[in-house]
């Protein structure tokens, strides 16, 4: 069974006010900035060049070692620095509307981030997706999307705005202090994790938006992801997604070393313009171009091809024996998405026993294809259905969908 919580009635008075406090803080945030950004704004806040380097230090262990949110916690910096940082700045995260539990663990949680300028606060989903041997979070780099993909929900939501390098690795932040994979945080009672090691231990920008959209502040997030000093998250182990912005591709893999993933999920551009918009712009052949030249791509670095199986639309054999054409001599595997049903959807997932002829096929040539198991769907966490709860279904719809979602195991 799903668990809703809504975290505002189990709050504490004094969170009650720190959350009032964060949505009218015009600070700006610490969270987020590289190394030489944060050097920059210690330095103009005053703090001498020969100690930068050491400030610097000392605030990235504290924010993303110790995963402190308030600048009293950092005993080895001084007291008159720590003043001056909370007067000018803030490390506080968004905050919690609502968190989500599916009955199989998955969580997702429903932010919401204080105005930028003179706009109001916005709200993104981020979703935590919990195996055995691993933890995996599902980020968010937009409010919205501009891509209108006709399968995903995100994409009936129209853009609001992009979220900056802050905003994104803040939810990291957020679920590794909700799930105690921080020194000092609990893990909750019940809660389902990694039997050991890290709670949070991959990362996937997967979230609403199109990451190459928002090229400059994600680069930043997933330098800050991979800080061996910080976070400290294997290269291998963060994973951008792109539906095909074919110029940037280059680019983010030179800058982030991060794996790469592909929303691929037709094998000829006049279906593919259909499914996925952003074809028209950049087409199959211009987009498997930019892969086969994508730094470090290799056997052992090999790129993620999303392909959703639609009923009746992309899912025949004669499919499965044009992508593995399409897709000869790139290191690859291929991730075969049941569709994840959403409100106002005109498409069907495909039938399990044709899902499982594609795989069959695509196997037989050469290339992993595992079918993606669906998670999280009785809180619509899943693939393809995330959506702010302001642009979503009312609240009353939603629950009655995914009481439906519950009663049906997610059929």
């Amino acid at each position: 069974m799903a668990i809703s919580l809504d975290i505002r009635d189990n709050a504490t008075r004094a969170q009650l006010a720190a959350a009032q406090a964060s949505r009218i803080d015009d600070r700006p945030a610490l969270i987020g900035l590289t190394r030489a950004r944060l050097g920059e704004t210690l330095r103009d806040t005053g703090v001498p060049d020969r100690q930068i380097r050491m400030r610097v230090q000392q605030l990235w262990h504290w924010l993303y070692v110790r995963g402190v949110d308030d600048f009293a916690a950092m005993s080895n910096v001084s007291k008159n620095l720590k003043a001056t940082l909370a007067e000018r700045f803030t490390i506080a995260g968004p905050e919690i509307v609502e968190e989500q539990i599916s009955a199989d663990g998955t969580r997702k949680w429903l932010l919401r981030f204080p105005p930028r300028g003179a706009g109001k606060p916005v709200e993104i989903e981020t979703v935590y997706i919990p195996e055995e041997g691993r933890g995996t979070l599902c980020v968010s780099s937009q409010v919205g999307c501009t891509l209108t993909c006709t399968f995903c929900h995100t994409g009936t939501q129209t853009l609001v705005r992009n979220l900056t390098a802050g905003e994104i690795v803040a939810q990291v932040m957020l679920a590794r202090q909700r799930l105690g994979d921080f020194p000092d945080a609990d893990t909750p009672a019940g809660a389902i994790v990694p039997s050991e090691g890290r709670k949070v231990s991959n990362i996937v920008m997967m979230g609403m938006g199109e990451p190459l959209y928002n090229y400059e502040h994600v680069r930043d997030a997933m330098q800050v992801f991979t800080d061996g000093d910080g976070l400290s998250l294997s290269k291998r182990r963060v994973t951008l997604s792109t539906s095909g912005v074919v110029p940037k591709i280059g680019p983010i893999g030179e800058e982030t070393g991060a794996m790469l993933a592909i929303s691929l999920h037709a094998v000829t551009d006049e279906l593919r313009d259909v499914l996925v918009p952003i074809n028209k712009k950049y087409p199959i052949a211009d987009l498997l171009a930019a892969c086969r030249a994508y730094p470090g791509l290799s056997n052992a670095r090999r790129i993620t091809f999303e392909y959703v199986m639609l009923k009746g639309v992309n899912d025949s054999l004669a499919d499965a024996k044009e992508l593995v054409r399409l897709l000869k001599g790139i290191p690859a595997k291929i991730n075969l998405i049941p569709f994840n049903k959403w409100p106002g959807s005109d498409h069907e997932c495909s039938d399990w026993e044709q899902i499982e002829k594609f795989a069959d096929f695509i196997n037989a040539n050469g290339y992993a294809s595992p079918i993606r198991t669906p998670r999280g769907q009785d809180i619509l966490a899943a693939c393809g259905q995330l959506k702010s709860e302001s642009e979503r279904m009312k609240k009353t719809e939603r629950l009655a969908y995914e009481a439906m979602m519950i009663a049906g195991h997610g059929e």
